[in-house]
């Protein structure tokens, strides 16, 4: 497989890519013994030997997962242009060339999975595993919203509940994998929700269509993977088991991506 030098030392180091791309100008970069100073360079997987720094860098079948529990107000980014917190103010050092799987937004809490392998993100990202919110919304439960949880829906214009600068508009909303009302008031409601996708503040924007806010989103798991108790802010491993379960998709990705070849 080729691949972009500076995407191929971003992907199998602990370098992002501003840095791989400032190593590679600075002659830092070799490739099969030679100064390669283009970024934009092929490299083949499996053939092709580079070294940073006089580190070799090569593809690795060990990856790391880790378990965040994201409080409010961070944003899942590198950097913020208007200087406000991200996650990686909280995480600690060794964690800081870590992928986020997804995003949760600035208003949101909860198990946020990241990861130093990026075909581990992209993965997890892409597929249709079960997630799991809490989410409080103004008002009650309506049997409309029933109706399109179960049946799904979709909206020509989902920009109600979207960022003002999100430049998505049309959405479908696949039927929820299940749903669980756990207080149903006129002044607000508490409802856990199982969702495959991962969309753009998807559950915002669906339940803004109704007319109703959501005013509390906390996800609790995705797959087989809990927060359980897991203090706000605090990170964990995967567990054994968890792992077990991660390697088992991913080969069964792998599989079906050969198959589609």
């Amino acid at each position: 497989m080729a691949m972009r030098l500076n995407k191929y030392i971003a992907h199998y180091s602990t370098y992002s890519r501003r840095e791989a791309d400032r190593a590679i100008q600075d002659g830092y970069v070799r490739i099969n013994g030679e100064i390669e100073m283009n970024p934009a360079t092929q490299v083949e997987e499996g053939r092709d030997i580079v070294y940073v720094s006089g580190k070799q860098v090569s593809p690795k079948n060990k990856y790391t997962v880790i378990v965040y529990n994201k409080p409010k107000g961070e944003l899942v980014t590198k950097s913020d242009p208007k200087g406000r917190r991200t996650i990686y103010d909280s995480l600690s050092k060794e964690f800081r060339h870590f992928i986020p799987v997804g995003r949760l937004d600035f208003a949101s809490e909860g198990l946020l999975l990241l990861t130093d392998a990026s075909h581990v993100a992209t993965a997890l990202m892409e597929s249709d595993l079960e997630r799991i919110y809490k989410i409080k919304i103004k008002g009650e439960v309506t049997p409309e919203m029933e109706d399109a949880m179960m049946n799904g829906l979709f909206l020509e214009d989902a920009s109600a509940g979207a960022h003002s600068h999100s430049k998505i508009k049309e959405m479908e909303f696949k039927p929820f994998l299940g749903y669980k009302i756990q207080k149903n008031q006129p002044n607000y409601s508490i409802l856990k929700v199982a969702i495959a996708e991962g969309k753009n503040r998807e559950l915002r924007r669906f339940f803004a269509h109704f007319g109703a806010e959501v005013v509390d989103l906390k996800r609790l798991s995705f797959a087989e993977i809990e927060l359980n108790n897991l203090p706000t802010g605090k990170t964990r491993y995967l567990t054994r088991s968890e792992y077990s379960a991660l390697y088992k998709f991913l080969k069964e990705e792998t599989k079906k991506q050969k198959e589609r070849a």
